[in-house]
C-alpha cells in the first residue's frame, strides 16, 4: 500500500506520566516509516507535553536528544529536599511535603516546569505552531472540561500536565486548572469535534495490580486512587479513532528513569504495527477494508496484540 502523503489525520496523544515518554519513540518510528506528519495534535498530560513541543517546532530526534541527555526531572522541581539523598534527605522530603499538603494546593508550584516549557516552545502561541496543537484541562471551580486553542503553549501544557497533589493547579483567570486527564485521558473527542475522522490514538497507560508493600505511603495510596480513576474514566464512552495504537509495558507512571526504555517502547509499538500502520495511511478499498479489519495495534503488557 501506498501512503498518501498529503493525508489529512488528527494525532491524539494521551497521558500517563513518565509513560508519555513512549510518544517520542511512536513519533520517531511514524517519521521512518515515511508517514506524513499529523494535520491536527491533540494531548493531554504528558501526551500534551510531548505533542504541544513537537507541534512547536520540536522534531523527534531533538525529543529524543533533550530526554536522554538533558532530562533530569529533580532539575525542573522547586523543592530542594527532591534533590537530597540518603536518610536526611527523606527526613527533608517527609518534612517539606507534609508541610506542603497542610498549606498548599500542591507539592511543587510547576514554576520551573513552565520556565523550561517556555523555553522548549520558544514562546510560541497556538497560532504560530508549525501544527495545530489542542490540549486539556480540567477546570476544578466549573468541574468542567477545557480545551486550549488559543494563548500560550507553554501555559496551556503547564496547566494540562498539573497532577492533583503533585503540581499546584494552574490559574487562568477565574479557571483553576487542573490535569487534563480528569476529564478524558485521550481526547479524541477534541479531534472529532475538528472534523477529523482519521484519527491515530496513542494509548501509554495501563492499569496494574499493586501489592500492598506499593501502599504504605500517603503519596502513593493517593496516586494509585487517581490511576484508577483515570483508568475507569477512560472506559467511559468516547468517540471511536480510527486506529488505537498501544505502547504500554507497565512501567510505574513516575519511574523517568526508563528514558531509553521507553523510547525504543515506542519506536517497537509502530515496527510490529505495520499491517495496521499502513492501510491508515493509505487510501483505496484495500486500504479501506484493512482500516476496518486493524481497530488496535502495538504492545500491551510486552505482548503483541492481533494486527
Amino acid at each position: 500500500m501506498r501512503i498518501k502523503k498529503n493525508l489529512k489525520w488528527a494525532l491524539v496523544l494521551a497521558g500517563g506520566g513518565a509513560r508519555g515518554i513512549a510518544h517520542v519513540g511512536v513519533l520517531k518510528a511514524l517519521l521512518e516509516m515515511g508517514a506524513p506528519e499529523p494535520s491536527l495534535v491533540v494531548g493531554t498530560s504528558m501526551g500534551a507535553i510531548i505533542g504541544g513541543l513537537y507541534a512547536s517546532g520540536m522534531s523527534p530526534g531533538d525529543l529524543s536528544r533533550f530526554i536522554i541527555d538533558d532530562f533530569d526531572i529533580t532539575k525542573y522541581l522547586d523543592s530542594f529536599a527532591f534533590k537530597m539523598s540518603g536518610a536526611m534527605g527523606k527526613v527533608f522530603q517527609t518534612g517539606q511535603i507534609l508541610g506542603n499538603v497542610a498549606t498548599r494546593p500542591g507539592i511543587d508550584s510547576g514554576q520551573r516546569v513552565l520556565k523550561l516549557l517556555e523555553e522548549l516552545s520558544g514562546g510560541k502561541t497556538f497560532a504560530e505552531t508549525r501544527i495545530p496543537f489542542r490540549c486539556n484541562a480540567a477546570d476544578l471551580v466549573s468541574g468542567r472540561e477545557v480545551v486550549f486553542s488559543s494563548g500560550s503553549i507553554a501555559r496551556a501544557i503547564r496547566a494540562s500536565m498539573s497532577f492533583p497533589g503533585f503540581f499546584e493547579p494552574y490559574w487562568m483567570g477565574e479557571l483553576c486548572l487542573a490535569d487534563g486527564g480528569i476529564c478524558d485521558n485521550m481526547p479524541i473527542s477534541i479531534a472529532r469535534k475538528e472534523g477529523f475522522k482519521r484519527i491515530l490514538a496513542v494509548d501509554v497507560g495501563i492499569l496494574q495490580p499493586a501489592s500492598a508493600a506499593d501502599l504504605k505511603t500517603f503519596s502513593k495510596v493517593v496516586y494509585r486512587s487517581i490511576e484508577m480513576m483515570l483508568d475507569m474514566a477512560g472506559k467511559k464512552r468516547r468517540p471511536k479513532a480510527a486506529l488505537i495504537l498501544r505502547a504500554a509495558n507497565g512501567v510505574v507512571p513516575f519511574d523517568f528513569s526508563r528514558k531509553q526504555e521507553l523510547i525504543d517502547l515506542g519506536e517497537q509499538a509502530v515496527k510490529v504495527s505495520k499491517k495496521a500502520l499502513y492501510p491508515f495511511f493509505s487510501g483505496g478499498i484495500a486500504a479501506y477494508a484493512a482500516r476496518r479489519r486493524y481497530r488496535e495495534c502495538g504492545i500491551y503488557t510486552g505482548q503483541n496484540p492481533d494486527v
